[in-house]
């Protein structure tokens, strides 16, 4: 655990390092009263090892600066002549003298509330400062003496709540892989449905335990996508696990996950080639479908993307998009039975269509041929 020193003359006070533009001068006590007090700094997480130990300087907190700086993914340069360290990440460049109470940061003058220092044949700089001007957030823990900085960003906000699980719910069928099983196997009373926050290490059927309900509006940062329906997720309070990649839960979206979701969505559809069709077929059921019918349960089943039950409705559904534009997954609205819409077919990839229409083929893929263009009435992105 790395601790705190402190240059004669200065005091260790009983509150908060702050090491922000308002952090308070420290009151004047005799050296011989100083009482060095262990600080621990964490970036993301992870114990910062600095190669020395931080000094606290009226409140300001000076680190080692290559460590910080590289912890948070910065280019750093020295210039030992003038005793300037200069700084790049994501279009920021941070320039600074040793000593100077003013630093620049992208050609903008900086004040400083303390000087960075040379001591002991390391070079100190502001952990506060420098930690903001890189675009990463610092909170103080004044229970616990410890700085965390962090560099993520939590850029995923939850549309709907979802239960942040210790590992991904694997099922034994398309849908079941697209739908997260959330009965729960109860170690009191089962409450059905999604998990109260106040039920965290409840353990749902797929064998996966619930760490707790994300509530709408919450953030996550993603670390990276599981398949076509999970995402590793870490939360502000620095808990990780796995949540849905369906896109009701978040607004989380990659080129890379919609190409598996469509993949999947196409794959799942196909599994009822040949169903019949059979006219106002009800959703319910997969005996058997009619046009929006098939399409409706297909994305409910898969996405969780629950469309109107009649094409005409489903129509006005998602965004409006060009022939030019269609990928796998996209809706195609034609005119039919004397209406102006009267048909809808699934986009399959490489022209071709997946859908249903008549009683002698039931679900199928075609091409996606002058017969249908002609017919064309709008197409819609839903995902």
């Amino acid at each position: 655990m790395a601790g705190t020193g402190q240059a004669a003359g200065t005091v260790q006070s009983d509150g908060p390092v702050q090491t922000g533009p308002d952090a308070p001068d420290a009151p004047a006590v005799p050296p011989a009263l100083t009482v060095p007090a262990p600080v621990s700094i964490y970036l993301d997480g992870s114990l910062l090892k600095t190669e020395a130990e931080p000094v606290n300087v009226n409140g300001t907190l000076l680190v080692p600066m290559r460590r910080l700086f590289e912890g948070q993914g910065a280019k750093l340069s020295w210039n030992n002549t003038d005793k300037m360290v200069t700084a790049t990440k994501d279009g920021i460049t941070l320039t600074y003298r040793i000593g100077d109470l003013t630093a620049t940061v992208n050609d903008r003058t900086v004040p400083l509330n303390a000087p960075g220092q040379i001591s002991g044949g390391y070079t100190l700089v502001p952990l506060r400062f420098v930690s903001e001007a890189l675009g990463s957030t610092v909170a103080w823990d004044q229970a616990a003496r410890t700085v965390h900085v962090s560099t993520i960003t939590f850029e995923t906000s939850i549309r709907w709540g979802v239960n942040l699980r210790s590992s991904p719910d694997s099922g034994s069928s398309p849908a079941d892989k697209a739908t997260p099983s959330l009965t729960l196997v109860s170690r009191s009373a089962n409450t059905g449905g999604q998990l109260p926050a106040s039920a965290a290490g409840t353990q749902d059927t797929g064998g996966s335990n619930i760490l707790e309900l994300l509530p709408t509006g919450s953030k996550v940062h993603v670390i990276r996508e599981v398949g076509a329906f999970w995402l590793e997720v870490r939360t502000p309070d620095n808990q990780t696990g796995y949540i849905s990649a369906k896109p009701k839960y978040t607004d989380y979206a990659s080129p890379s996950l919609i190409d598996k979701q469509a993949d999947e969505l196409i794959a799942y559809g196909e599994t009822f080639l040949g169903t019949p069709y059979v006219f106002g077929a009800s959703p319910d059921q997969t005996a058997s479908f009619d046009c929006s019918s098939f399409v409706k349960r297909v994305f409910q089943d898969t996405l969780a993307v629950d469309l109107p039950r009649v094409s005409y409705d489903q129509a006005k559904e998602g965004t409006e998009i060009g022939l030019d534009e269609l990928r796998k997954g996209d809706l195609l609205f034609f005119g039919a039975r004397d209406l102006n819409i009267g048909h809808v077919a699934i986009y399959a990839g490489d022209k071709k269509l997946l859908h249903t229409y008549s009683e002698k083929y039931g679900v199928r893929t075609e091409a996606f041929s002058d017969y249908w263009k002609k017919r064309l009435v709008t197409a819609r992105r839903v995902f």
